[in-house]
């Protein structure tokens, strides 16, 4: 075919190695494949997960002998014979059925009731304009920087004043909200949640509480599940303020109740004492078995960008 002067001249393909200098074009040929890890990994892994398991493996051991051997020096590696007696013992000393119940309700409460009004404040620190919108959030997270010890003695003269030492709510209510669930609530929702799609909403007639329901819970759902398990963990392991408004052997939560366990005459049963501490860790176990892939999805959401 005769080529004029007008007729574009025919386009050569680009060497290999032009090809494989182009960066996106590099990034598209990798984008697909699986990496997979190395035997160095696995080790470390294996290592990590081995110094992480040791100490609940040792807490098993420990329950498992008596006092004395627990004590004696080299300390003890394999299980021994006396598991179950322990436990039967440590569960008949305090009323640790009581102390589990009560401990359930104070976390589970504790946990839900933080998720919710973090999540709201969250929500409108992150997507709500209003006047001083800046300087509340700064004293919200500046409140985190106090510590809870300062607070004990008003708190208790409170307590003392509205007749619940040694009540459950004594430990509920003041720990309704967190100044840490609000700042990672907001956090989250502000990359999370588009201010378009909260206009949207409004634009389609829906109300606060309906926007609230609809479109801020779904989208905080991974945070609201990770904000909930630390919180309930946190509450769960909460020792300083029950110790204080509880007492042992009225309504005691499980980590007061540890506090009266494995005391004797003149010594004090350790072997027994981490039996205790072994029943307070199972339930948690139990949680993160159950729930331990929706806690690294909530985790993960949002690190990798589209």
């Amino acid at each position: 075919m005769t080529r004029t002067p007008d007729t574009p001249r025919p386009k050569r393909p680009a060497p290999p190695e032009a090809r494989k200098s182009v960066p996106g074009r590099r990034f598209r040929q990798t984008a697909g494949r699986q990496h997979h890890a190395g035997p160095l990994t696995y080790v470390l892994l294996a290592l990590a997960a081995a110094v992480s398991l040791f100490p609940l493996y040792w807490n098993v051991v420990a329950a498992s002998h008596t006092g004395e051997r627990v004590v004696e020096a080299p300390a003890p590696l394999l299980p021994g014979p006396r598991l179950f007696d322990n436990l039967t013992f440590a569960w008949n000393q305090v009323d640790m059925g009581e102390a589990l119940v009560n401990t359930t309700i104070v976390a589970s409460l504790v946990a839900v009731s933080t998720v919710l009004f973090s999540t709201l404040a969250g929500f409108a620190f992150a997507k709500l304009p209003f006047r001083g919108r800046t300087m509340l959030l700064s004293l919200v997270v500046a409140t985190m920087t106090i510590p809870p010890q300062l607070s004990v003695i008003p708190l208790y003269r409170i307590v003392t004043d509205l007749g619940w030492v040694d009540q459950l709510q004594s430990v509920v209510l003041p720990s309704l909200v967190a100044a840490f669930g609000v700042f990672f609530m907001r956090q989250f929702l502000v990359e999370a949640l588009p201010v378009e799609l909260v206009e949207a909403a409004r634009m389609d007639g829906a109300h606060s509480l309906r926007v609230i329901w609809h479109v801020v819970f779904p989208v905080a759902r991974p945070a609201m599940a990770v904000l909930g398990m630390l919180v309930f963990v946190q509450s769960w392991n909460d020792f300083f303020w029950p110790f204080i408004a509880l007492t042992p052997d009225g309504n005691p939560t499980l980590q007061v109740a540890l506090a009266g366990l494995g005391a004797g005459n003149h010594s004090v049963d350790h072997a027994v004492v981490l039996t205790g501490a072994l029943i307070s860790t199972v339930p948690l176990l139990l949680v993160f078995a159950f729930l331990g892939k929706h806690i690294v999805g909530g985790i993960t959401a949002g690190a990798v960008k589209s």
